[in-house]
């Protein structure tokens, strides 16, 4: 459930410049041995992910919703939960992307968080193959929407990447998972799901940072990313109109989706402000502007294919920071 760009920033700046900008909040204070160890930390190591620590620039706290007490409960919730992990599966099972943006990594901080990245979406598979033993379903396949969210538009560049599908793409899904988290009956699932939402909430801030760091080096990103992202809206308005009509809407749960969808677009617009990606409102931009953002974007999007990609590590490795 990810969607990325940085060229425009890479071409525009150094190699010695460019590792700098991308790296410089994560890796300042790395060294050999740290970079080396850093995915052996327990998780107890990690630093708690608020704005105050260097994680996520929206805190969990904004991005609940009060579901007034609303409970999926099993086994009568069994196939409308089935479902909803069908979606999950699916994005987890795109963490094979990961690997795409572990050879194109333009810091040797960012090949090392896209390494663990890879294997803990890959864990999240197991995981997800565990719930569905608990609550007595099988997998079954992603909607249309997911999949083109997930991969049709997987992102071209590294700044595409982070932005799209890390810090708005995984932000959203980070949201449901609270959701769930919050009105599944089932302890034990809710476990599952915890555990998994940690380390979601890593590759969150992770994109989050990043991106911010790209459009304050170079401001031209900002419309080019808010354009991808107003794609976000588009399909979250489709995918909730169907499972309304899929899954039901006399639910205690869901027939807050309405709400929720609501509150979905609410922290999407906190967060790209905090990133430096949209200046004032989302209800500020127009219908006109909006088709144009968008058409402008994925024409970008589309044509940066056809141009020369960044260097890689292994000719760029001696300039990088955690090398000094």
């Amino acid at each position: 459930m990810r969607v990325g760009y940085a060229r425009p920033l890479m071409q525009s700046v150094g190699v010695d410049q460019k590792s700098q900008l991308i790296s410089a909040p994560f890796a300042s204070s790395l060294n050999r041995r740290r970079f080396v160890s850093v995915s052996a930390q327990p998780a107890e190591a990690q630093a708690d992910l608020t704005p105050d620590t260097g994680g996520m620039l929206v805190s969990r706290q904004e991005m609940r919703f009060d579901f007034g007490g609303a409970r999926f409960r099993l086994p009568s919730d069994k196939q409308r939960l089935a479902w909803i992990f069908d979606q999950f599966l699916y994005g987890e099972v795109t963490g094979i992307q990961c690997g795409h943006w572990l050879y194109h990594a333009p810091t040797l901080e960012a090949a090392g968080f896209f390494a663990r990245q890879a294997v803990e979406e890959l864990s999240h598979v197991r995981q997800f193959l565990r719930i569905y033993d608990l609550i007595g379903a099988r997998p079954g396949p992603a909607h249309r929407i997911i999949r083109l969210m997930a991969t049709g538009a997987m992102g071209s560049t590294y700044a595409e990447h982070v932005a799209t599908e890390m810090a708005v793409g995984e932000g959203l899904v980070l949201m449901i998972f609270y959701a769930l988290i919050d009105t599944i009956e089932d302890e034990r699932v809710v476990k599952i799901l915890e555990s998994a939402a940690r380390q979601e909430e890593r590759h969150v801030a992770f994109g989050e940072r990043q991106t911010q760091r790209l459009v304050q080096a170079n401001p031209r990103l900002r419309d080019y990313l808010l354009g991808l992202n107003l794609t976000s809206l588009l399909a979250m308005d489709r995918l909730a109109r169907y499972i309304g009509k899929r899954l039901g809407q006399d639910h205690e749960v869901l027939r807050q989706i309405p709400a929720f969808l609501r509150r979905l677009t609410a922290v999407l617009e906190i967060r790209l402000q905090r990133m430096g990606v949209l200046e004032g409102s989302l209800a500020e931009i127009g219908a006109l502007r909006k088709v144009w953002l968008i058409a402008k974007s994925y024409l970008r999007h589309w044509s940066s294919r056809l141009l020369p990609r960044p260097k890689l590590l292994t000719q760029t490795y001696l300039d990088d920071p955690s090398l000094k």
